[in-house]
């Protein structure tokens, strides 16, 4: 799927993004996708509560800049690192046609940790009015 801000600096273009579905665009949104993949990791339940610290610590920052499109992003980072780490705690290596017969403790640990995350960043009312205001300025 091509995304139409490939190749856009959306912190100069916020116009051009599109919320999506889920975790859609979360590899394409530069710069976002530059400052947070390389804080993104759910290996272990101490990965997972450093990283998603390190990732709604950002989404704090874009709070304060009132940049909605960042903040959505971190948002998208922390939903997606529950999504993966709750599927690698559940199937092997993370296959989903390998499902485990107990999930893994270190993994449900991570996702859990995430998911706290996520929910407070999705929940936010500051991110939510700007949400709500980006998708009336970009219909």
């Amino acid at each position: 799927m091509s995304y139409p801000y490939d190749g856009i600096d959306l912190r100069e273009h916020p116009e051009a993004y599109r919320i999506g579905r889920g975790e859609q665009g979360v590899f394409h949104a530069e710069p976002y996708k530059g400052e947070l993949l390389p804080l993104w990791s759910f290996k272990t339940g101490e990965a997972a509560r450093e990283s998603s610290e390190a990732i709604y610590g950002k989404f704090l920052e874009y709070r304060a800049a009132e940049d909605f499109v960042g903040m959505d992003v971190a948002r998208k980072y922390l939903q997606m690192g529950y999504t993966r780490a709750r599927r690698y705690a559940k199937h092997k290596g993370g296959n989903k046609n390998r499902p485990l017969e107990t999930p893994d403790p270190e993994k449900s640990r991570a996702a859990e940790t995430f998911y706290k995350k996520w929910r407070a960043a999705a929940e936010d009312e500051e991110y939510q009015r700007l949400k709500e205001l980006h998708k009336k300025r970009n219909p």
